[in-house]
């Protein structure tokens, strides 16, 4: 297991990794909207912050030897369910190749983010 950790993506909040690479495929860490730089959360907006949630997944799999088109598996959640068209304005934009998918509405994220994003991708 090789595990990934790029300065383009913000360093992880707790004891785990950005994302592991094992047998070919990685696996990453969920992202929430975080400044690499100044570990704060950016944006107000689900466009927002989905947009700065997809750039810390492409820094993050591009780490690790991938890309967002390689994507075969997404996991999503999102603090309200009603942004789900909003977001997938976004995220169609990033993961062109439309991998599997899952998003889910949930109660809260960490440090007050209102979407999620968490990829598995082949190298």
């Amino acid at each position: 297991m090789n595990k990934i950790y790029t300065e383009n993506a913000p360093a992880a909040v707790g004891p785990y990794s950005q994302a592991v690479v094992v047998n070919g495929m990685v696996y990453t860490s969920g992202q929430i909207a975080l400044d690499p730089a100044t570990g704060e959360l950016v944006g107000k907006t689900i466009e927002e912050q989905t947009e700065q949630v997809m750039k810390n997944l492409v820094a993050i799999l591009e780490a690790a030897g991938s890309k967002a088109e390689n994507a075969v598996k997404t996991l999503c959640f999102l603090t309200d369910i009603n942004d789900f068209a909003a977001f997938n304005e976004v995220y169609a934009r990033y993961f062109t190749e439309k991998p599997a998918r899952s998003c889910v509405g949930v109660q809260s994220l960490p440090k007050g983010a209102i979407c999620e994003v968490e990829v598995v991708a082949t190298i």
